[in-house]
């Protein structure tokens, strides 16, 4: 789903970052967490400024690059240096403007499951929990469906994602999700900038064992790369 420019609180802070060089506080609410904040000098990060995971990812994604969930264009803008032919989709057109200023050279108002931007891509390129996209386990056998249009031959997608089972453990280590009605990684958020409040959607952080299950009974096969140091891993996605 696109969203409104009215209620697209993620691209407003994006867009006074990138013009005014700072931004107010980008608020994030769930029903499952207190809550939080962005920092939006984070969705400008370079790569010297990346976590390990984002680092292998741009490192392996090579040949025509899907970036899904572009944001500042902060993973686009160095593969596009490196030689890489990007095309970079989000649902915020106010980060779509800004990627575009910003000298992306593709840029598409794009929703990753409806909307059409090509095929035949060598690397599809989903990072900060970009499969959280899903929103729950159930729509996993779409996305890879998706992916299968999407991917050329030989093409692989890179995914990261965050293990939340270590939200329920106790001080002794033991899990329980007796109280969760569903999948423990489902997760609802909304966010806020200023005045303005964006719409509510589901988020999905998924285990690599489910994920692994998911794509296998789809055809595909998840390779664990690394993990890192908060409980999230990095994938690769291609067909078995």
């Amino acid at each position: 789903m696109i969203f409104p420019t009215d209620r697209d609180p993620m691209g407003m802070a994006i867009r006074d970052y990138f013009r005014h060089g700072h931004a107010d506080r980008l608020r994030i609410f769930s029903s499952m967490f207190d809550e939080d904040e962005m920092p939006v000098s984070h969705l400008f990060r370079t790569p010297a400024e990346m976590n390990s995971l984002e680092r292998t990812a741009l490192a392996l994604s090579s040949g025509k690059v899907l970036d899904v969930g572009a944001g500042s264009g902060c993973h686009a803008l160095p593969l596009q240096t490196a030689g890489a032919s990007v095309t970079a989709i989000d649902v915020s057109p106010l980060s779509v403007e800004i990627m575009r200023e910003r000298g992306v050279r593709d840029v598409r108002l794009a929703d990753f499951f409806t909307d059409d931007f090509g095929t035949g891509y060598d690397t599809i390129l989903m990072l900060m929990n970009g499969i959280g996209i899903c929103g729950a386990l159930i729509e996993l056998p779409s996305f890879f469906r998706r992916l299968d249009l999407l991917l050329a031959p030989e093409g692989c997608a890179l995914v990261d994602s965050c293990d939340l089972a270590y939200v329920y453990e106790d001080d002794e280590g033991n899990t329980d999700f007796s109280d969760v009605e569903d999948y423990y990684g489902e997760v609802d958020y909304q966010m806020q900038y200023g005045a303005v409040k964006g719409l509510v959607f589901n988020w999905l952080y998924v285990d690599f064992d489910t994920l692994s299950s998911a794509a296998s009974d789809c055809g595909f096969c998840a390779e664990l790369l690394r993990r890192g140091d908060a409980f999230d891993f990095l994938v690769r996605l291609s067909r078995a």
